[in-house]
């Protein structure tokens, strides 16, 4: 794996540690694709890091368990702009 590509999963891992952020604010945060994060998340970090896999999953998933919570809270802002406009 190429020294570039490593030193990028580890960034994207400590900083989803880090803000507990999710792998669309991730991607968005390296400049790269929602796939190029979930990959590195997936496949690459546990070859580089099991520990911080480990961690990095517990983050994914609890952000993939509040997921509907976070698109209803969405929806609902929308409406409220829109009604005040």
């Amino acid at each position: 794996m190429k020294r570039e590509v490593q030193t990028r999963v580890t960034e994207a891992a400590r900083y989803i540690l880090k803000t507990g952020a999710t792998v669309r604010a991730c991607a968005e945060a390296f400049g790269v694709s929602k796939t190029t994060i979930h990959k590195d998340m997936r496949e690459r970090l546990p070859s580089i890091n099991p520990g911080m896999a480990r961690r990095v999953d517990a983050v994914l998933r609890k952000n993939r368990e509040e997921r509907h919570i976070r698109g209803g809270q969405a929806t609902r802002e929308k409406y409220l702009r829109r009604r005040k406009a």
